[in-house]
């Protein structure tokens, strides 16, 4: 095993041992190539040298096609939230599902849903549903744009709001033709100065308070409170992406930050593990969006009200999500990045942590050097080796090196991850970059 070696040789042989130890997998993704282009249908979960296709899970653990168990940190990129087996969940599933699906009208769940998150989060006064997160923030976006009169969207480099609207690595060319003005991330100055100079052409700024796909990055408080003060100011809508964000504090990272944005967009666990997404903020703003009322917005989508995700995701909300069980699960996974971070002093190399609470990522450099233009410029042949060997130790972890805990997690299973990482750590030192100084 070639471990302390050259970093090439190294990434070669577990990518050799991985491969050899998922013939199911791989066989699995090459006959999805015949129907599906590169055997996929959603780009975040295609790696090299291929993906393990699961068969199975239960509670946080998975089983994958060859038969092996991992314990989950994936947790669905945050929208596992429950794990895979909640019964109080399933059995909701199960009920709605028994008395009928595609009802074409209003159901009793989705305004009890709505009346949870109204309650939870304090930017919204009303709120509407959608289908995920991406179409939350679409809505969201064009809503601003429609109420301010104004074309331009402020989106932050290496920030993401859903395939359409994917600013990391250069931005995509399919995101949507809106005009940007893309400013850097906890760039206060510059940031501010761009705020002044169109201001009277921007009407959303768009952001999440932590950077999910780049790097669990927090944005400071300066930089939030900035951001208030000058939309404030100039009439731009502040809208605060909560997809990911929203599951570390039961009110949101916005009852941490302290900042209440017009607008905000919620997806992933919310539906209880089903499709869902919704937008909504202040009142005066929401009610353009009331059929009854002369002039409104129109807002359509068959399933916005699909009796799956209302019912699971009341249930969750209402049942399982609760305020202690919250602050139980944010704390453990502050305590593993703690830990984690103990664990890259120890062998005395150049890594840590960045995130919040329950949604973190592990990064091979310094903390001080760890920004959105670094991270997306990082030596990714170092990530993409502690992926393959996390994974071949049973560890079900992002390529990108984002840890994602569930409701269920315990201490001992944080303790596996962290074995799993000292022995990464220790058995490749010598080709990992050390810590200076």
């Amino acid at each position: 095993m070639l471990r302390n070696s050259d970093l090439e040789l190294a990434l070669a042989d577990a990518t050799a041992r991985y491969t050899a130890a998922n013939p199911a997998s791989l066989a699995r993704h090459e006959a999805a190539k015949a129907s599906l282009p590169g055997g996929n249908t959603r780009s975040v979960m295609w790696y090299e040298p291929f993906p393990v296709g699961i068969a199975k899970g239960e509670g946080v653990q998975l089983t994958d096609l060859d038969g092996h168990s991992y314990t989950d940190f994936v947790s669905e990129y945050s929208a596992g939230l429950y794990g895979h087996s909640n019964p109080l969940i399933q059995n909701a599933m199960r009920e709605a599902i028994a008395n009928g699906v595609a009802l074409g009208g209003p159901n009793s769940y989705e305004a009890l849903l709505a009346d949870e998150l109204c309650a939870r989060f304090a930017a919204l006064e009303r709120v509407r549903f959608t289908n995920s997160g991406t179409e939350a923030n679409i809505m969201a976006i064009s809503a601003a744009r429609a109420i301010t009169g104004r074309d331009k969207v402020m989106v932050f480099r290496e920030g993401y709001h859903g395939g359409v609207l994917l600013f990391g690595h250069g931005g995509s060319v399919l995101n949507l033709p809106f005009p940007y003005v893309m400013a850097d991330y906890n760039d206060i100055e510059g940031t501010e100065a761009l705020l002044r100079a169109h201001k009277d052409s921007i009407g959303a700024v768009i952001l999440e308070q932590m950077l999910g796909a780049g790097g669990c990055i927090r944005a400071s408080d300066a930089f939030l409170a900035m951001l208030r003060r000058v939309t404030q100011e100039t009439g731009a809508l502040l809208i605060f992406d909560e997809v990911m964000t929203s599951r570390q504090h039961f009110n949101g990272l916005q009852a941490v930050t302290g900042i209440t944005p017009d607008l905000m967009t919620l997806g992933k666990y919310i539906g209880g593990g089903a499709s869902f997404g919704a937008f909504g903020g202040r009142a005066d703003l929401m009610a353009r969006f009331d059929p009854g009322a002369e002039g409104c917005f129109g807002h359509g989508g068959t399933f916005n009200n699909n009796i799956i995700s209302m019912r699971a995701g009341y249930t969750g909300l209402s049942q399982v999500l609760t305020q202690e069980a919250s602050a139980l699960f944010n704390a453990l996974g502050a305590q593993l990045q703690t830990q984690i971070d103990g664990l890259f002093a120890a062998h005395g190399l150049a890594g840590c942590t960045a995130g919040y609470g329950s949604l973190f990522a592990v990064h091979f450099m310094p903390r001080e050097a760890v920004t959105p233009q670094a991270v997306d410029q990082a030596d990714r042949r170092v990530q993409k080796l502690w992926h393959l060997e996390m994974m071949l130790a049973g560890q079900y972890v992002t390529p990108r090196g984002m840890i994602a805990l569930a409701l269920p997690h315990s201490e001992a299973d944080c303790a596996g991850l962290v074995a799993a990482m000292d022995r990464f750590l220790a058995d490749h030192a010598a080709i990992l970059p050390k810590l200076q100084g």
